[in-house]
């Protein structure tokens, strides 16, 4: 402590004087945070809906391993289907 006493004009009220350009740049930063928060979030939740579409295919596939063969009827246009829904998942549509 300082031997010098305090006075009312030695009163700090803890701020500091900013130029606008300053401001403007905590403005962007916190812009740019919740833009990127929102992007975060879109990509959690896309990769989620993947995550949840893939995972039966995998499962049947999975299924009866004892089984040296698998009976898959209309391949082509379930595969072509499921990767149209991959793709609209992807894309947001």
């Amino acid at each position: 402590m300082s031997d010098k006493p305090e006075t009312i004009l030695d009163f700090d009220f803890g701020f500091t004087a900013v130029s606008e350009d300053e401001l403007e740049v905590v403005r962007a930063a916190k812009e740019e945070k919740a833009n990127l928060t929102s992007a975060l979030a879109s990509t959690t939740s896309k990769a989620q809906l993947l995550y949840d579409a893939i995972m039966p295919l995998l499962n049947n596939l999975k299924a009866n391993p004892e089984k040296d063969y698998i009976y898959w009827p209309d391949r082509y246009d379930k595969l072509d289907a499921f990767a149209d829904k991959l793709h609209d998942i992807l894309t947001g549509d």
